[in-house]
């Protein structure tokens, strides 16, 4: 091989002809997500080459949203060949996922963090943040032989769109959770004296949103939602937005949960048996969560449950009360 492409070797036995040239094309030739020169890994049924970091925070989300495999260790099926070719891989797959991604938004570098690529990877592939709404993939397991096909299909956005006639039944949930948001204190003023707050809560696709509290810096909204947890989660997110008629609403802070703490008592502890009241888990604060104190995960009257407060992030004030509690899917 010339022009650098020596380093490339590949098993003749593993992956055909066509997918060492589209790894070979000078856009395949940095990872999707950070650039790091040279990726060895690909995203099977997103249909992007990716750097050895990379691919571990893939390997975290499930192979339900991103398979990976090595472009020289791993055995390759024909239809997982075929949509990777199909994708035509990273800049197409960029200009679908990365559609909406703001212009100010700092995407990961090779000398990133974990954090950092978590953060991003989670967004861009498993909430599919940056996607076009209407393009959004609520499933990503191969749905039929593309062999049986009469024609190939070449472009990148119709390979993607026919893995997204899914239905989101189709997901694997562990549970619901149940979000209580409770109160808002010392929120920052974005009108003229004061603010008229809403909350914001995302988890995965699911969006819910509090009502809005009428020139009130310290609220009390005591509203609950039910969310669906899938089996591969990242953080609740939770945004408080100031709301105006006759503008954009404006940001007054956000903050993360980690919920993998509850999700692991529940899965410990929300047997059919009858438990006493007592303490099963805690999330602990540290220099870099949200918290304000550390939070218990109890059994309270047989059921998981949780409470957390908040402090907001990039603002100068305001803290958020939270109660969470676990049910089982067939509740």
């Amino acid at each position: 091989m010339e022009n650098g492409q020596e380093d490339l070797k590949y098993s003749k036995n593993r992956v055909n002809r066509r997918l060492k040239d589209l790894a070979l094309k000078s856009e395949n030739r940095l990872c999707a997500d950070c650039g790091a020169v040279d990726p060895k890994w690909a995203s099977v049924n997103i249909g992007v080459f990716l750097c050895l970091k990379c691919c571990s925070v893939h390997r975290s989300l499930g192979e339900s949203v991103s398979k990976v495999l090595s472009m020289t260790l791993d055995k390759w099926s024909d239809d997982e060949v075929e949509f990777m070719i199909e994708v035509g891989g990273n800049s197409y797959a960029n200009a679908i996922y990365e559609a909406f991604l703001p212009r100010n938004y700092r995407k990961p570098r090779p000398n990133s963090s974990v954090d950092e690529r978590s953060k991003f990877i989670r967004a861009k592939y498993e909430q599919q943040e940056f996607m076009k709404p209407s393009l959004r993939i609520l499933s990503l397991e191969p749905s039929r032989s593309y062999s049986q096909r009469s024609e190939p299909i070449n472009d990148g956005l119709q390979a993607l769109e026919a893995r997204s006639s899914r239905t989101a039944d189709n997901r694997e949930f562990i549970g619901i959770l149940k979000v209580k948001v409770m109160s808002g204190r010392n929120l920052v003023v974005r009108d003229l004296m004061s603010s008229d707050p809403y909350v914001v809560i995302d988890l995965g696709q699911q969006k819910v949103q509090t009502t809005v509290a009428k020139s009130n810096l310290n609220p009390n909204w005591e509203e609950e939602f039910s969310l669906r947890v899938p089996q591969f989660h990242g953080p609740l997110k939770l945004r408080v937005y100031d709301y105006d008629m006759f503008s954009a609403d404006d940001l007054m802070g956000d903050a993360e949960v980690d919920i993998q703490p509850l999700v692991t008592a529940a899965m410990a502890f929300g047997g059919s048996e009858p438990l006493p009241d007592m303490q099963v888990g805690r999330w602990l604060k540290t220099s870099d969560n949200a918290l304000v104190e550390d939070s218990p995960i109890s059994i309270i009257a047989g059921k998981i449950q949780q409470d957390v407060v908040l402090k907001l992030q990039n603002v100068e004030s305001g803290e958020i009360a939270l109660h969470f509690e676990w049910l089982p899917l067939n509740h």
